[in-house]
């Protein structure tokens, strides 16, 4: 029977403070449901424990059947396309395959006998262990997910290949796998939509019991039978079940606050009349001594409830304030003319107006990122005017025709991949103290409310490669907002935010003095735009009334 079972599970931080408390849920068989909460409430924490990588400090976790896990970060420095398959593959292939490799190594290197035997046993404990049938296996997922089979491309090297095909090909192999129970870490990120349907469908049909991690509304939308929430408290994280879909989960949490609040208005009201009565029977036991056992029994009632105490507090709501300011600039904020990216587009034109909202829409691999790079960078021939906002170093882009920044545009980029050399293991509240070339140093009382307003408080010592991906998020929108700048090129900024942080992202960008060019695969982010540019698989850039993912449809439109 595949399920998995978390009682009352607690886990405490190395400083002391306690990140999970009592945690329980249950994920029973064929069941799929989705883990939510906010960037660093201890999602992937928890999943770590049920995957053996970390013990509980209190409880017990309990799973049933074979377990197969992607984690948030799936690939290592040096991977090939065959390391990164039997990361995932069951335990016992995974010791064939290190033994292996090595036993070729050692061969290749001195050619001895004793080698060769050891490379011969190798082998033979490699296909004792289902290694040839693995083999069988990543043939068909290296030809769905990278067009290509197992033989010609498993030396390949990881880093080759987009984060969107690392994600594709892991999920392949989990879901076409044997493993029973899966357990997946923010499966969607790096996919594109096509590719975010193809889970969805994929997540719907498979028997197997799946808890995932996911920020994305439209996949929780079409897939979570049942969501579980991390909520926040104050002397540890706890966990509620919402039985349903995403459809009714909103009403349902707010209904849930909705009884925290009678709950304790009722305690209140029961204690204040155990008071009046302790008080009643004091005073009328002072002149009528048979009064007086009615008064300690008085008492001893009042002090019976304030040891059973009151119900349980109502679980800290995210409260964020983004404030992206920007300022005036001219009308026209981005023109390019006959701009081609070299071998990813063909030539176009676009106009975009001071107080537009671009959502740039397409496939993975279409060149959406190039564009933003280019923008973010100041264009063909940046003017000093257009520097860019920040110390993110910004590679150049191969191209012809020209992209231009109007006046006054300057330009910030918040990249995909995160990676920044310039904030490694430095605090967040020095890097805000201390400021930079281009953003002015806060006193520290100051940059102690801006990481407040980014729920980044109680994180304000730690180093920013310390953070999970959505708190890392979360800090970079800081500094876009610090900055001043007017163009925010925003590259899937949704990807690792939580539901809570993609809603002030929105809110914050509906307020935003300036304009903005999003590439996204998020659906429900794109919505919220009014323009939609379009990167199509052949080639060609144009623009469409609405946001539109399906290329075959797009190809029936434009005809």
């Amino acid at each position: 029977m595949a399920y998995i079972d978390i009682n009352s599970v607690s886990y405490g931080l190395p400083d002391g403070r306690v990140l999970l408390d009592q945690v329980s849920f249950r994920v029973g068989e064929g069941k799929k449901s989705a883990l939510i909460g906010a960037n660093g409430s201890g999602k992937t924490t928890l999943l770590r424990m049920l995957s053996g990588d970390l013990a509980p400090h209190g409880g017990v976790v309990n799973r049933g059947g074979s377990l197969g896990v992607m984690r948030q970060f799936i690939a290592r420095e040096g991977d090939r396309v065959r390391d990164l398959l039997v990361s995932v593959a069951d335990p016992r292939i995974r010791r064939a395959a290190s033994a292996l490799d090595e036993a070729e190594a050692a061969m290749q290197a001195s050619g001895g006998t004793a080698a060769q035997m050891a490379y011969a046993t190798a082998l033979a404990e490699w296909g004792d262990a289902g290694g040839y049938d693995a083999e069988v296996l990543w043939d068909v997922c290296t030809t769905e997910a990278l067009g290509m089979p197992f033989d010609r491309c498993h030396g390949r090297a990881v880093d080759s290949l987009s984060g969107g095909e690392q994600k594709r090909l892991v999920l392949e192999a989990l879901l076409r796998g044997p493993d029973q129970v899966l357990l997946l870490d923010e499966p969607d990120n790096f996919l594109d939509v096509l590719g975010k349907r193809w889970l969805e469908g994929r997540l719907i049909e498979t028997p197997k019991t799946v808890l995932y991690i996911s920020h994305d509304r439209e996949l929780l939308a079409r897939t979570a039978q049942s969501i579980v929430t991390i909520e926040l408290g104050a002397t540890g994280n706890t966990a509620w079940v919402h039985p349903g879909g995403f459809d009714t989960y909103h009403q349902a949490r707010i209904e849930r606050f909705e009884r925290f609040d009678e709950q304790r208005n009722r305690w209140d009201e029961e204690r204040a009349k155990l008071k009046a009565l302790v008080h009643m029977y004091k005073q009328k036991a002072s002149y009528n001594s048979d009064m007086a056992s009615r008064y300690r029994a008085a008492v001893t009632r009042l002090d019976r409830f304030d040891k059973a105490g009151p119900p349980p507090a109502q679980p800290r709501q995210q409260n964020l304030s983004m404030r992206l300011r920007g300022g005036r600039t001219g009308r026209r904020a981005v023109v390019c003319e006959g701009l081609e990216l070299t071998g990813l587009m063909k030539p176009f034109d676009l106009d975009v107006r001071f107080g537009d909202r671009v959502a740039v829409l397409g496939s993975n691999g279409s060149g959406k990122s190039h564009f933003l790079r280019l923008l973010a960078a100041g264009g063909s021939a940046p003017e000093p005017e257009h520097r860019p906002v920040g110390d993110l170093p910004v590679g150049s882009v191969s191209h012809t025709g020209s992209a231009r920044l109007g006046a006054r545009v300057r330009p910030a980029w918040f990249a995909q991949v995160h990676g920044r050399p310039d904030l490694v293991g430095r605090t967040l509240l020095s890097i805000l103290h201390l400021g930079d070339e281009h953003r002015a140093g806060l006193p520290r009382e100051e940059a102690s409310r801006a990481l407040a307003r980014y729920e980044l408080a109680s994180a304000a010592e730690q180093t920013f490669d310390s953070l999970s991906g959505g708190q890392q998020a979360r800090f970079q929108i800081l500094l876009l907002e610090l900055g001043g700048a007017t163009l925010l090129l925003l590259d899937e900024p949704t990807d690792n935010l939580d539901l809570v942080s993609a809603e002030a992202l929105q809110y914050a960008l509906d307020g935003f003095e300036g304009t903005v060019l999003a590439v996204t695969h998020d659906r429900w982010f794109a919505r919220s735009f009014d323009r939609f540019l379009v990167f199509g698989s052949d080639g060609a850039i144009y623009e469409s009334p609405e946001p539109v993912w399906d290329e075959k449809r797009v190809a029936r439109r434009r005809g």
